[in-house]
C-alpha cells in the first residue's frame, strides 16, 4: 500500500469517527428536544401560570371580587402559551392535555409525563405563592385553594360548572390550537381569555378552577382537600365531552372518525 492511499484510508476513518460522534450528537438533541424539553416547559410554565393565579387570590381576599383573579389567570396563562408554546404545546392542565392528546394533538408516550409535570409545577407555583405572603393572608385565602363549595347542596352545580367551563376551554384549546382547518395564530389571546370568561363568569360557583393541576398545588400547600375531587371530575369530564364533540361533528377529516 502506497503512502498516499495509507493516508487517505486514515482521513476516510477520521471522518467516519467525526460523521458517526455528530449523529451520536444530533441523536441525543432530538431526544431532548422531543421529549425532555417539552417536558420541562410544563413544568416551568405551569409554575409561573400557577404560582400568578395563586398570587392573585391570595392578595385580593375581599378586594375586587373575581375581576384580578380573572385577568391575572388569563393574561398569565396567554403569556405563558405564547413563550413555550412552540416547546411543549403550552398545556399547563392535565384536563387539556387528556383532550389534546385524544384528538390526536401529541404523543401517547408525552401523556403521563405532561401530566407528573404539570402537577408539580402546580406545587412550586403554589409553593412560592406561599413563600412570599404573610401567614395570616395565606391562611384567610386557604392559600389559593378552592373553597367556594361550602355546603353538600353545591357539590353538584360545582361539578357541572366545573365540566361546563373545561369544556369550553379545551374546546378552544383543540379547534384553535390543534385542528388543522380551524388553527389560529392567536390561540393564546383566546385561550387566556376564555380563562378570564370562565372565572368571571363562574367563579362564584365553583372557583373556576378548569385545571386540576391548578387545583392540586395550592391544595398541597394549604392542606385544604375539602370537596377537592370536584376539580378532577368535572374538569375531566369536559375534556372528554370536548373530545366527543371535536372526534364525531367539529374536526377536519384528519380529526373526525365518521363522515370523513
Amino acid at each position: 500500500m502506497s503512502v498516499t492511499e495509507s493516508k487517505t484510508e486514515i482521513f476516510d476513518m477520521a471522518s467516519t469517527e467525526a460523521e458517526k460522534t455528530a449523529r451520536g450528537r444530533n441523536n441525543i438533541a432530538g431526544i431532548f428536544e422531543r421529549y425532555v424539553q417539552p417536558c420541562l416547559a410544563e413544568l416551568l410554565g405551569s409554575s409561573l401560570f400557577i404560582f400568578a393565579g395563586c398570587c392573585s387570590v391570595i392578595g385580593n381576599v375581599g378586594i375586587t371580587g373575581s375581576v384580578q383573579p380573572a385577568l391575572a389567570h388569563g393574561l398569565a396563562l396567554a403569556i405563558a402559551i405564547a413563550v413555550f408554546g412552540e416547546i411543549s404545546g403550552a398545556h399547563f392542565n392535565p384536563a387539556v392535555s387528556v383532550s389534546v392528546y385524544l384528538v390526536g394533538g401529541m404523543e401517547v408516550i408525552l401523556l403521563a409525563p405532561y401530566i407528573i409535570a404539570q402537577i408539580c409545577g402546580g406545587m412550586i407555583g403554589a409553593g412560592l405563592a406561599k413563600l412570599i405572603f404573610p401567614d395570616a393572608k395565606f391562611q384567610t385565602a386557604a392559600g389559593a385553594a378552592f373553597n367556594a363549595v361550602q355546603t353538600n347542596a353545591a357539590i353538584g352545580p360545582a361539578t357541572v360548572a366545573e365540566m361546563l367551563m373545561t369544556l369550553i376551554l379545551t374546546m378552544v384549546v383543540c379547534m384553535g390550537a390543534v385542528n388543522e382547518r380551524t388553527r389560529s395564530p392567536l390561540a393564546p389571546f383566546l385561550i387566556g381569555l376564555t380563562v378570564s370568561a370562565n372565572i368571571l363568569a363562574g367563579g362564584s360557583v365553583s372557583g373556576a378552577c378548569m385545571n386540576p393541576a391548578r387545583a392540586f398545588g395550592p391544595a398541597v400547600a394549604a392542606n385544604y382537600w375539602t370537596h377537592h375531587w370536584i376539580y378532577w371530575v368535572g374538569p375531566l369530564a369536559g375534556a372528554l365531552l370536548t373530545v366527543s364533540f371535536v372526534r364525531l361533528l367539529m374536526g377536519d377529516q384528519k380529526t373526525r372518525l365518521i363522515l370523513k
